[in-house]
């Protein structure tokens, strides 16, 4: 009896230790459910059309992202859950929110959930407020020689991004009256803009040319060969085929090690593209504010309206000129004028930005919006280039705007004596091919016939070739000074 009775008393010892464990657990696990937010606000799709889903039962600003849940089967992964498609308020109307996907939205059904993204937390130590709908992505020296998508994500297989802040797509706007002046004269390598076109430091320039006519070609020629410590790419609605391209064979192991390439190809959403061009000038403007002096290279400033266009028409904003609704005219100026020069003595951003001229109409509306809003632009010929000449720069359509302020006075005089030459001989061009002109009848002409070969040869540059400033310079002059002398 007396065993029994120990071991009666030391299970009943147990058991009231075993029972105060599960209590103990049972009071944390209480204290844990308690603490967490039991509720999340949800919405619904009420209706789908083209680009656009509508979306009721939340409250949220433009520009917030929103997570679509999509039936059909679990997202891959340790923790599997329902398959989520992002999406991003781009408006709204009465109760009713607009929302655009920047995934593939394949199996969607009506009162699909959509539940607001929530921000990611802070990073130790920044203490700037985080505001609804806004986004933010890298910046950093660990993204030089890198390749990025428009949301910040790495597309080169190089690991994941280190040693990057980041920071939200507005940028801070620079008073004018405190942008130090374009005074300094930018060598891009090229000796047709070296010499009849001359870029400064913090000017924008537009690449203006039809498909196929050397614009990705001529960039890469000015990436690799321009004199800056940082390059941004961004390479906005092109074929996916040319990003790779311009990475490995334009843009060179040389050019890529200064270089970040920011992509977001053709078959990415209207969205992505507009956030890959200001994603790009985000980057260069931190570049700038280092105090460095940035090559901003953006192909191609049609694309990223075009994008405009697709989001804007989807809302319901009526078209304007050509179909382009009259927010697409806004935004050009707000992406262009973020680059330039910054204060006095702090860092640039020189600007090179191609614009599709569609059917090599110079008067397109977004050329032409293009050329008011720019200091500058660079004209490629579609006949130029199919007689084998490049850079098929035609630099009589073609004008710097800041030029004047940068060259010297026998400069000045040798550019427009060249352009007064080749004007002449373009004018009677089809005479001289037909031997209706008769020499010696027009001096001038015969000036302009002896000396257009060599005209010719300064104007066309291999892509292998680097065209120094100075060197650019003394064969324009020499050009002249050699046919004077014989």
């Amino acid at each position: 009896m007396p065993d029994s009775a120990a071991s009666t008393a030391n299970a009943a010892g147990n058991s009231g230790l075993h029972a105060q464990r599960w209590r103990d657990a049972l009071t944390a696990a209480s204290a844990g459910i308690a603490e967490i937010d039991s509720k999340r606000s949800c919405g619904r799709l009420t209706r789908a059309a083209g680009l656009v889903l509508e979306a009721i039962g939340l409250r949220l600003p433009v520009g917030s992202d929103c997570l679509i849940e999509l039936p059909g089967g679990q997202s891959p992964g340790k923790n599997a859950g329902p398959r989520l498609a992002e999406a991003e308020v781009v408006g709204f109307g009465a109760d009713r929110l607009y929302l655009m996907p920047q995934s593939d939205v394949v199996g969607l059904v009506p009162g699909a959930r959509v539940y607001p993204l929530e921000p990611t937390p802070l990073p130790s130590g920044d203490a700037t407020p985080r505001e609804p709908g806004s986004k933010r992505l890298p910046v950093g020296e660990g993204l030089l020689g890198r390749v990025l998508d428009a949301a910040g994500r790495p597309l080169d297989g190089l690991g994941p991004i280190t040693a990057a802040t980041e920071v939200t797509l507005a940028g801070a706007q620079i008073n004018p009256l405190s942008r130090a002046p374009i005074e300094t004269v930018l060598d891009v390598g090229v000796r047709a803009i070296n010499g009849m076109l001359t870029v400064g430091r913090g000017q924008r320039m537009g690449l203006f040319a039809g498909s196929g006519v050397g614009k990705s070609v001529l960039l890469g020629m000015m990436a690799r060969y321009t004199s800056a410590e940082v390059i941004v790419v961004g390479l906005i609605g092109e074929r996916g085929r040319e990003v790779k391209d311009f990475i490995e064979n334009i843009l060179g192991e040389d050019g890529r090690a200064r270089s970040v390439v920011v992509a977001a190809p053709a078959d990415t959403s209207p969205l992505l593209r507009m956030q890959g061009a200001a994603y790009a000038t985000r980057l260069a403007e931190y570049f700038r504010d280092q105090g460095r002096h940035v090559l901003l290279i953006m192909d191609s400033l049609t694309r990223y309206a075009m994008a405009q266009r697709e989001i804007a028409l989807a809302i319901g904003e009526p078209p304007a000129t050509k179909g382009y609704p009259p927010s697409v005219f806004a935004k050009l100026p707000t992406l262009v004028e973020r680059a330039g020069n910054g204060a006095e003595g702090g860092g640039s951003i020189t600007a090179f930005y191609t614009v599709l001229t569609e059917g090599d109409d110079q008067q397109d509306p977004i050329a032409d919006s293009a050329r008011a809003i720019l200091d500058g632009h660079i004209v490629l010929s579609r006949s130029l280039a199919e007689s084998g000449h490049y850079p098929a720069i035609d630099v009589e359509a073609s004008i710097s705007r800041a030029m004047t302020a940068l060259i010297e006075p026998p400069q000045f005089a040798s550019v427009r004596r060249f352009k007064q030459l080749m004007s002449r001989y373009q004018r009677n061009r089809d005479l001289i091919s037909v031997g209706a002109y008769v020499p010696g009848n027009d001096p001038e002409l015969d000036y302009a016939i002896q000396l257009h070969p060599r005209m010719e040869a300064f104007l066309q540059q291999d892509i292998h070739e680097r065209a120094g400033y100075d060197d650019s310079i003394g064969q324009l002059h020499s050009l002249f000074q050699r046919s004077e002398h014989g």
